[in-house]
């Protein structure tokens, strides 16, 4: 699942993004139609005004959105779904964008946010409420059918009545085996159900069921039969809290929210933060975590790439505790410098990625101190992206000299500057094989007299990755381990004879099986 909550178009703020989608307006005009090949206007635009309504003004939100967007389709496993948080300034703009990228036939439904329960003293029209989610999915004809478990609130006010079956199946409610007007007539629906006096009850236009599962239902006792003032019999069928299987009932989700508010995501700030307000309009975890109940099972990982104050990852933590779940969160901030007059700034954040960090690492201390036996592994690693710690091969380099001076700097793969850490986190993520301490294991030892990272892999054995000056007695080391590979800098082979070492390591370990990757 991805769940984004992207910057709204109000233009009352700037976008921090760094993208260049900028175009000079004269290109944007003869693209456009606007101006001719000559860069005339056309008569029908003479009277067109620059307004905030103009097709640039929503052009550049939409610039920015589009390539996230496709990205994040990528990203989507088949059968994976997207929310996007979105209000009047963007929707009709956002919900075409979303077609495009997703397909109008994938698009699920758009959910109604009732994000305030009053106020609106300052509206000039209407008191504005509402927010939207549009939800898509990646192919919705992989897409299950949507239930989630009934609330405690539902259960305690619906389910009060009492059977036979109690121990076994729970308490029930009823619902009237009659059919509504509006559905259309079937005749094999139309029939005599016994009633307790012995009197015969004929529908009035016809039942639910077929006979045959009603009269199986009357022998189990699953039906109810209620007198009337008017001294007619009405029949009701019997619906429990769980099945004959003991699972519990479960509903189905609506397309409106309308129980958690803007003010409940400001308050938990405060509480987090102990009482700063360093963070203004943050999403409840409420609210996200409605949208986790119906948007992920129990093992799925989540995705959001606006980050902001890190609600995403508190919900996605506290509903791993409530039913058990092994949900992963990868949450993405850029680092947006904060106003120096902001409460955050004050209180020492400097960036809003500063802020997401902050919230998860408080969130998982408070957590850990609650339930300390339930949250024995949980923990967050932080990464920053920054440039390549390997020097990239430059193609268009001309001449032989220039070649063969690229090739002298290439006699050391990585950056001079580069710390091992670093690199061992490239690798891994270049190979497939995730994050230090989230996917992968990894533990400094030592072999002989050379420290080495042992990767522990669940499918593949070990891995060992060396940056250090290679010494012929490793060899024998690595044998005796039986790594299932082992990488090496191309800098770790030293010395007069660092061709030689290198194919006789060679040579040794394809005899044992042992795959080698020089960089």
């Amino acid at each position: 699942m991805i769940y984004i909550d992207p910057p709204y178009n109000t233009g009352n703020d700037s976008f921090v993004y760094p993208d260049d989608y900028t175009e000079r307006l004269s290109e944007y005009k003869k693209r456009t139609g606007l101006a001719d090949e000559n860069g005339f206007i056309n008569k029908q635009d003479l009277w067109r005004k620059n307004s905030k309504e103009s097709g640039q003004y929503h052009s550049v939100w939409l610039s920015m959105m589009y390539p996230r967007l496709y990205l994040a389709r990528n990203l989507l496993r088949d059968d994976g779904v997207i929310f996007i948080s979105i209000d009047d300034n963007e929707a009709a703009n956002l919900k075409l964008l979303c077609d495009e990228v997703f397909g109008a036939e994938n698009f699920v439904d758009c959910v109604i946010w009732k994000k305030r329960y009053g106020g609106g003293a300052k509206e000039k029209h209407l008191v504005s409420l509402h927010e939207y989610v549009f939800f898509y999915a990646r192919n919705i004809n992989l897409l299950d059918e949507i239930f989630v478990p009934l609330q405690q609130e539902s259960i305690g006010k619906y389910y009060k009545l009492k059977d036979e079956k109690l121990e076994k199946r729970g308490a029930y409610r009823t619902h009237p085996l009659e059919a509504g007007k509006a559905m259309d007539e079937r005749v094999n629906l139309v029939y005599a159900i016994p009633a307790p006096d012995g009197t015969m009850i004929v529908p009035r236009k016809q039942w639910l069921w077929s006979e045959k599962r009603t009269l199986e239902a009357l022998a189990n006792n699953e039906l109810e039969f209620i007198k009337g003032k008017d001294s007619f019999w009405s029949v009701h069928t019997k619906q429990y809290l769980f099945d004959e299987n003991g699972k519990q009932r479960e509903a189905k989700v609506f397309s409106i929210i309308d129980d958690v508010y803007t003010q409940h995501g400001t308050n938990e700030i405060i509480d987090i933060f102990e009482n700063a307000k360093i963070f203004n309009y943050p999403k409840p975890t409420k609210f996200i975590r409605k949208l986790l109940d119906f948007g992920t099972k129990t093992d799925d990982i989540i995705l959001d790439f606006f980050a902001g104050s890190g609600t995403t990852a508190q919900a996605v933590m506290e509903l791993n505790l409530e039913d058990g779940g092994n949900r992963q969160c990868i949450c993405v901030q850029m680092p947006e410098v904060l106003d120096e007059t902001s409460e955050a700034h004050k209180a020492g954040y400097r960036t809003i990625a500063d802020i997401t960090r902050a919230r998860i690492t408080k969130v998982i201390a408070k957590l850990k101190a609650e339930k300390p036996m339930l949250t024995q592994n949980l923990a967050c690693a932080n990464f920053t992206l920054t440039p390549s710690h390997f020097k990239v091969w430059q193609p268009d380099v001309l001449g032989d000299a220039a070649i063969m001076q690229q090739l002298e700097l290439h006699q050391q793969a990585e950056h001079p500057a580069s710390l091992q850490q670093n690199m061992l986190t490239e690798l891994l993520l270049k190979m497939g094989l995730g994050l230090v301490g989230v996917e992968a294991k990894a533990s400094l030892i030592s072999v002989g007299d050379t420290e080495i990272y042992a990767v522990s892999l669940s499918e593949s054995g070990l891995l060992w990755l060396c940056f250090n000056p290679y010494k012929t007695a490793l060899k024998a080391e690595i044998v005796k381990a039986k790594p299932q590979q082992i990488v090496f800098l191309n800098s770790c082979f030293i010395g007069s004879n660092a061709d030689e070492q290198l194919t006789n390591l060679e040579l040794e370990l394809k005899q044992q099986h042992i795959k080698l990757t020089v960089i």
